[in-house]
């Protein structure tokens, strides 16, 4: 071998090994998008009250709350996806209004103005501190919907481990992060680098709720056949809302919204 081919083969792998240590260090800056803000235009049709949620790590989180003037104590709470603000969620809001629901969306930490930085273990902190949250205000798991959007169906399904909710909705769930990342970065050894792994797929037969799971099958970000996945290997009770001509961020459309519809007046 030629010193000019060695003299290339060692700085493709020297390139290679920089790209291996900047993805490590950096990794969470391409998991975790919290300033990537689109539909900041919408307007909200619905009351609600901006609520701070303590967590046990020191922690005050972001949330808007929305309670009806009904004695009904059917809760939403919504866990959002991996980009955004709160007000990124308003046109789903609008509709989930309309519901005789209350909804709390909570705001992860490091997202809408919230202090500390996202990690998988500290989602799963996030959610457990606003399903207590809603504890102490007299609304029981048994009347809580949890509904995780993309990124937040992982955090909705290990919040709903071994614990009866009055029910779990998954909007484009995916099977783990490990998974998703061999797509985006076929080339780097992505379960040795990764940190939140996110493995839903390993966590799903441990949910005792009934489920409801929405999934476009034009998804560009996570393919449908994930969610389908989770859905086979989901429990019964559980339905679907597959879609032929939809995509990431599902359109909220009549026919979304009565499957939510029946879903939480258990009429499915």
């Amino acid at each position: 071998m030629s010193k000019f081919i060695l003299g290339g083969f060692l700085l493709v792998i020297i390139f290679y090994l920089v790209v291996i240590t900047y993805t490590f260090f950096f990794q969470r800056t391409l998991l975790y998008h919290p300033s990537e803000n689109t539909y900041q235009n919408d307007q909200k049709n619905f009351d609600h009250q901006e609520v701070f949620i303590p967590t046990e790590d020191g922690l005050n989180l972001k949330a808007w709350f929305h309670k009806k003037n009904s004695s009904n104590n059917t809760t939403i709470l919504y866990l959002h996806g991996n980009a955004g603000d709160l007000s990124n969620r308003i046109y789903k809001l609008n509709e989930l209004s309309k519901l005789n629901v209350n909804f709390l969306l909570l705001a992860w930490r490091g997202f809408s103005g919230n202090e500390g930085s996202p990690t998988e273990q500290g989602l799963y902190i996030d959610a457990k501190s606003a399903v207590t949250w809603l504890n102490n205000r007299g609304i029981k798991e048994s009347e809580i919907i949890l509904y995780g959007e993309s990124l937040g169906t992982g955090v909705a399904i290990e919040t709903s481990r071994n614990k009866i909710f009055k029910g779990v909705i998954l909007e484009s769930p995916y099977t783990s992060m490990v998974d998703l990342g061999k797509i985006y970065y076929p080339y780097l050894p992505v379960r040795l680098l990764l940190r939140d792994k996110f493995e839903t797929y390993k966590k799903i037969s441990e949910v005792q709720s009934p489920i409801l799971i929405l999934h476009g099958k034009l998804d560009t970000i996570v393919p449908f056949y994930m969610g389908k996945k989770i859905y086979d290997l989901s429990n019964p009770p559980k339905y679907f809302y597959f879609v032929d001509n939809d995509d990431h961020m599902m359109r909220f459309d009549e026919n979304l919204i009565q499957s939510i519809k029946d879903f939480v007046s258990s009429k499915i």
